[in-house]
């Protein structure tokens, strides 16, 4: 943005969690059905298995057909890193990575979160390397009419608490930017009054600050001219900040009409279904504008 104009409209793309959500229920459909397909198992419709008459037993061996296990990761569905990849050589393209840390993020794994999505976007594409990495903060959201006001007194400790715990995710961005993994780190949701309070204690800046604007607002003018000032480029998306909710993710793995039937079908899927991160990955063929390549991966833990 640098100094353009100050309004800015929200595209009509349709909402990302939407997206994600159509995605992986989209995904354990077409796994299930190959799975049914090659082993003879239910009557392919995708809303269970033969009508959900199966006994436990039988849910366990047709759902090991579509998932996979190392260690005490669960694998929904079985991925075939041989298969993905891009058309082109690197260089054709502009990959950006998003990566949302959801509300039961314990911010002691950030860094080992933030290394695992980045492991799985870069053996899925079959690249070393990707141009922009954005972090997505929970708890953090952008408000136009709150910029002039970040710093509240009563929560101070509490914010200052959270901004330690973003600065100690930070550094695992640097590495990656040191270790020539990333070529640029942003941030998402970050006013004007926030970033005062991060920049000093980074080593690597931020190149990019996302923000969401709902429906049409006026970004601040503090805003714009500290990012200016700063070199930060201003994006905007149309991103949720809790893009996947909890009870997302039990509809998702559940017995409803288009869940997936894996938490009744798995005994050790037992417990309280929490989602840690999502990362979002994008490649565009630079001289076409065109995206060849786009998915999500998410993580969420077990607790009894």
């Amino acid at each position: 943005m640098n100094g353009g104009p100050s309004i800015i409209r929200r595209p009509t793309s349709e909402k990302s969690n939407t997206e994600l959500t159509n995605s992986l229920r989209a995904n354990f459909l077409a796994s299930k059905l190959a799975s049914t397909n090659n082993n003879g198992y239910g009557n392919g419709n995708g809303n269970g298995l033969s009508n959900g008459l199966e006994s436990s037993e039988s849910l366990s061996a047709h759902h090991s057909k579509w998932t996979s296990r190392d260690g005490d990761t669960i694998y929904i569905p079985t991925i075939d890193f041989a298969i993905s990849g891009l058309l082109e050589e690197r260089s054709e393209y502009d990959i950006t990575v998003k990566l949302f840390f959801l509300p039961s993020t314990r911010s002691s794994e950030s860094s080992s979160h933030t290394q695992e999505a980045i492991s799985l976007v870069l053996r899925e594409l079959h690249v070393p390397s990707i141009d922009l990495l954005i972090v997505s903060f929970q708890g953090v959201s952008f408000d136009a009419d709150d910029d002039e006001d970040e710093d509240v007194e009563d929560d101070q400790n509490q914010e200052t608490e959270h901004l330690n715990d973003m600065i100690e995710t930070w550094r695992t961005l640097e590495k990656l930017h040191t270790k020539g993994v990333v070529a640029q780190i942003g941030l998402a949701e970050f006013g004007s009054e926030r970033l005062k309070k991060f920049l000093p204690s980074t080593n690597v800046r931020p190149s990019v600050d996302q923000i969401n604007v709902r429906d049409c607002c006026v970004v601040p003018k503090s805003l714009i001219l500290y990012a200016k000032q700063e070199n930060i480029e201003l994006l905007t998306h149309n991103d949720c900040t809790n893009i996947l909710p909890k009870g997302t993710v039990r509809e998702l793995l559940g017995s409803g009409d288009q869940g997936a039937h894996l938490l009744a079908g798995l005994e050790e899927l037992s417990g309280e279904v929490e989602p840690q991160w999502v990362v979002k990955y994008t490649a565009v063929v630079r001289d076409r504008g065109v995206i060849e390549n786009k998915g999500y991966f998410a993580m969420a833990e077990l607790q009894p």
